[in-house]
C-alpha cells in the first residue's frame, strides 16, 4: 500500500511536472456544461477535471481539460458508462497548491465522483493529500513527480519523472542518437531533479558519456550562456533538457546565437514549446523528446482523436490531452470492470476502483495494452517525436 503523504511535504514541491449539453457554471473556478441525458431517476455519473487553465502553465492544462471533454462526449454519444450518462466539470487551479486545493473542493461540492487531475506534479500532491480522507479516485494525466501516487486512492496515467529519466537514457542508447551526452536541469524543481538523476543513473548502461552536467534553478532561468558554452566546450554531441519549455526556448535561441547545434532532446515538459510567444520556431527544428503520443500516427484512433480536436478547439493536441482523453476511457473501463452504479458512495467507488484499476488492459492513444500496479503507476512503452517543419511529427 502507498504510504501517506503529509501536506508539509506537498508544500514543499515544484512543478514537476469539457461536455455535453447545457451551459452552466458554479463559479468563477470551476466551468463546464451538463449533459441533458440521465436515467429515469436522474442519475450520471460525474467526472471533474483540473489543472492550470490561467497562467504559464496554462498550454498544459488547457489540454488536459480538452481532452478529457472530447473523451466524455464520445462516451455519452455511445450510450455513457453502464448505461450512465456523464456530467463534467473542469476547474482551474492555476498551478498553485491552496487553488488547487480550493478547485477539488468546489468540485466535490458539486458532487463530483472521480477526477482526472490535477496536471502538474505540485497540485496533484497537495490535492492527493486533501482527497486521501475522502477516498477519491484520482487519476493524474500527467503528475509525475514521484509522490503523486503516494496516496492509495491517486493513480497517474503518464511515466513517473524516474521512469522518463531512465527510459530516455534507453531510447537515446538503442537509437544510437549522441554519445557525448550534455545534460542542462533545474535543481530547484522536483520533476526536473527526478528526471535528471535517474537519466544520469541510466546512461552509463546504455554506453552513453556524460562530458558535462549543469544546472539553473528558478532564480537564474533567463541567460544559459555559461551551461550551454560548457557543453560546446565538451564535445557533447546531444544535450539532455529534462525541463519546461519556457526555459527550453531560451536555451535553443541562446544556443543559436552561439552557433551551437548539437541534437537536444527533451522529456513531456518540453512538449507546448511550439507556442511560446514570441519564439522563432525554426530554432525547434531536429528537438526531440520522448512521449508516447504523436499526433500524426496513422492509425484509427489517433487521427480521429486529432481530427476532433482540431475541429473543435483550432489546434493540434499535444500529449496532455491524449493522457487525459485516455484516463477517461481508464476510468470508464474499470467502471465497467467493477460493475459500479453512480447511486454508490464516492468512497465505495473509490475501494472498488482502486481494485479495478490493476485489473483492466487498456489501448489507447499513449499506449497499447497499458496496465496499472496497485502503487498507481502505469506500463507502457515510450516513443519520441521530432519536431519537423514546425509541427511535432513520429521520429520511428
Amino acid at each position: 500500500m502507498k504510504k501517506q503523504i503529509s501536506f508539509a511535504l506537498a508544500t514543499l514541491m515544484a512543478l514537476s511536472l469539457v461536455a455535453c449539453g447545457g451551459n452552466t457554471k458554479s463559479s468563477n473556478e470551476t466551468s463546464g456544461t451538463a449533459t441533458e441525458k440521465a436515467d429515469a431517476n436522474g442519475k450520471v455519473w460525474k467526472i471533474g477535471s483540473q489543472g492550470p487553465l490561467t497562467g504559464g502553465a496554462a498550454v498544459y492544462g488547457n489540454a488536459v481539460v480538452n481532452g478529457a471533454e472530447i473523451a466524455v462526449n464520445e462516451i455519452n454519444a455511445n450510450g455513457g458508462i453502464n448505461g450512465y450518462q456523464i456530467e463534467y466539470k473542469k476547474a482551474d487551479d492555476e498551478h498553485d497548491q491552496e487553488k488547487a486545493i480550493n478547485a477539488y473542493n468546489s468540485l466535490k461540492d458539486w458532487g463530483m465522483q472521480f477526477l482526472v487531475g490535477p496536471t502538474t506534479s505540485a497540485p496533484a500532491i497537495a490535492v492527493g493529500t486533501e482527497s486521501e480522507p475522502d477516498n477519491m479516485f484520482i487519476l493524474s494525466p500527467s503528475g509525475s513527480a514521484l509522490e503523486v501516487t503516494a496516496p492509495k486512492n491517486v493513480f497517474r496515467v503518464c511515466f513517473s519523472d524516474p521512469a522518463q529519466g531512465a527510459k530516455s537514457a534507453q531510447y537515446i542508447g538503442s537509437h544510437k542518437l549522441g554519445t557525448k551526452i550534455g545534460i542542462i536541469y533545474d535543481s530547484s524543481d522536483v520533476y526536473s531533479t527526478g528526471v535528471h538523476d535517474s537519466f544520469k543513473e541510466e546512461a552509463p548502461k546504455q554506453g552513453l558519456e556524460i562530458v558535462a552536467d549543469e544546472q539553473f534553478t528558478a532564480d537564474s532561468n533567463k541567460d544559459f550562456s555559461t551551461q550551454l558554452q560548457k557543453m560546446k566546450d565538451s564535445g557533447a554531441d546531444l544535450v539532455f533538457l529534462p525541463f519546461y519549455y519556457t526555459e527550453a526556448a531560451l536555451v535553443l535561441t541562446q544556443a543559436n546565437t552561439m552557433g551551437y547545434k548539437p541534437t537536444f532532446f527533451g522529456c513531456d515538459g518540453m512538449d507546448g514549446i511550439l507556442n511560446v510567444e514570441n519564439f522563432d520556431t525554426k530554432l525547434a527544428e531536429g528537438l526531440m523528446l520522448l512521449t508516447p503520443f504523436a499526433a500524426d500516427a496513422k492509425d484509427d484512433l489517433t487521427v480521429n482523436f486529432v481530427k476532433n480536436y482540431k475541429e473543435k478547439y483550432k489546434d493540434t493536441p499535444i500529449q496532455f490531452a491524449a493522457d487525459a482523453y485516455d484516463a477517461v476511457y481508464a476510468i470508464k473501463a474499470a467502471v465497467e470492470k467493477a460493475n459500479l452504479t453512480p447511486d454508490q458512495s464516492v468512497s465505495e467507488l473509490g475501494d472498488a476502483m482502486e481494485k479495478a484499476m490493476t485489473e483492466i488492459s487498456l489501448d489507447g492513444l499513449t499506449g497499447s495494452g497499458m496496465k496499472w500496479d496497485a502503487s498507481g503507476d502505469v506500463d507502457k512503452e515510450p516513443k519520441a517525436v521530432i519536431i519537423k517543419d514546425g509541427a511535432y511529427v513520429s521520429a520511428e
